[in-house]
C-alpha cells in the first residue's frame, strides 16, 4: 500500500509541475483555473517567439518534453528497476527543453542588450544629423539589427506601412522584443514623435551611454562566474557516474531495489534537483523589469 501511494503522490506532484511549467496552470486541480487556452496559448506562443521559435507550435513543444519525460523516465527505470525513481528522473528530464528555450531566450536577449546601445546611436545621428523621420531612422536602423531581432521590426514596418498609427507600431515591437530596453527606447521615440522638440539627441545620447554601461556590467558578472558555471555540471555528472557504477558491482543494483535502497535513491535524487535548482536560481543574473509593456 505504501509504494502505490507514493508512486501516486509522485505521479500527481509530476503532473502538477509539468502542467505548471509548460502550460501555465496554477492550483492543485487538475485543469486550469479560467479561461486556460487562449491566456495559456497565447503565452506559449508570446515565449517561443521572444526564443527564436516562431514556427515552433506550443503543441509540439509539449510533445517533445512529454516525449523526454517517457525516455529518461524509461532510462530510470532501467537503472533503478522501480517505478518512484523513474517518475522523478522522468521529470528531470522533461525540464531539460524548457531549460534550453529559457537559455536559447535569454542568450537572444542578451544580444539585443548588446545591440541596443549601437542602434540607439544610429537612430540619434539618422534623426539628428541626416534629418530623418523618427520612424525611418527605427526601421532603417533595424534591418542592420542582429538576426534575433530583425523579424519584430519587420513586423512592425508592416504595421506601420498598413496604418501609419506609430503608437499601435511602437507596441508590436515592444510586444516581439519583449526587453526593457526596448521599451524605454521606443517610448523615447513615441513621446518625442508626438511633441516634438529639440532635446531628442541629448536624451538618446544619455539612453545609449546608460545602455552600455549596462551590458558592460553584466559582462563583467558573468565572466566572473564561468568557473562556477562549469562546476555547476558536476552536480548531474557526479551522482549519475556513481549511480551507474553502483549497478555494475557486486549487488549493487539489488540493493537499489530494496526497499531501504529505494528511499535512499529517492532522497539523493531529490537533493540533486534541489542543488541543481538552487546553484541556477544563485547564478541567474538580475532582470531589467518591463516598465512600458505595451497594452
Amino acid at each position: 500500500m505504501i509504494p502505490l501511494t507514493l508512486a501516486m503522490t509522485a505521479a500527481l506532484g509530476t503532473f502538477w509541475l509539468f502542467t505548471a511549467v509548460v502550460f501555465g496552470w496554477s492550483g492543485v486541480g487538475t485543469g486550469p483555473r479560467t479561461r486556460p487556452r487562449r491566456r495559456v496559448g497565447i503565452n506559449m506562443t508570446s515565449w517561443l517567439r521572444q526564443a527564436g521559435l516562431d514556427e515552433v507550435d506550443p503543441r509540439e513543444f509539449a510533445s517533445v518534453v512529454l516525449a523526454l519525460f517517457v525516455l529518461a523516465a524509461l532510462g530510470g527505470f532501467v537503472v533503478f528497476g522501480r517505478p518512484l525513481p523513474a517518475l522523478l528522473i522522468g521529470a528531470f528530464g522533461a525540464s531539460f527543453p524548457i531549460a534550453a528555450y529559457r537559455r536559447r531566450r535569454q542568450t537572444n536577449r542578451l544580444r539585443s542588450h548588446e545591440a541596443w546601445p549601437r542602434m540607439i546611436e544610429e537612430i540619434r545621428v539618422q534623426t539628428s544629423s541626416l534629418g530623418r523621420s523618427i520612424p525611418q531612422a527605427l526601421f532603417e536602423v533595424g534591418r542592420r539589427a542582429p538576426v534575433e531581432m530583425r523579424p519584430a521590426f519587420a513586423a512592425a514596418h508592416r504595421e506601420w506601412l498598413l496604418t501609419t498609427d506609430l503608437p499601435r507600431t511602437f507596441g508590436i515591437l515592444k510586444d516581439r522584443l519583449a526587453d526593457p530596453t526596448a521599451d524605454m527606447a521606443c517610448e523615447t521615440l513615441l513621446v518625442a514623435h508626438e511633441l516634438g522638440g529639440s532635446d531628442l539627441d541629448r536624451r538618446l545620447a544619455a539612453l545609449a551611454e546608460d545602455r552600455a554601461e549596462d551590458v558592460q556590467s553584466r559582462k563583467d558578472a558573468q565572466s566572473r562566474q564561468a568557473g562556477a558555471r562549469f562546476a555547476r555540471v558536476f552536480v548531474l555528472a557526479v551522482p549519475a557516474g556513481m549511480a551507474a557504477a553502483g549497478t555494475s558491482i557486486g549487488s549493487g543494483r539489488a540493493a537499489y531495489a530494496s526497499a531501504t535502497g529505494q528511499i535512499a535513491v529517492l532522497v539523493a535524487l531529490l537533493l540533486v534537483v534541489a542543488c541543481w535548482a538552487w546553484a541556477g536560481r544563485v547564478l541567474r543574473l538580475p532582470e531589467s523589469e518591463r516598465v512600458f509593456r505595451s497594452g
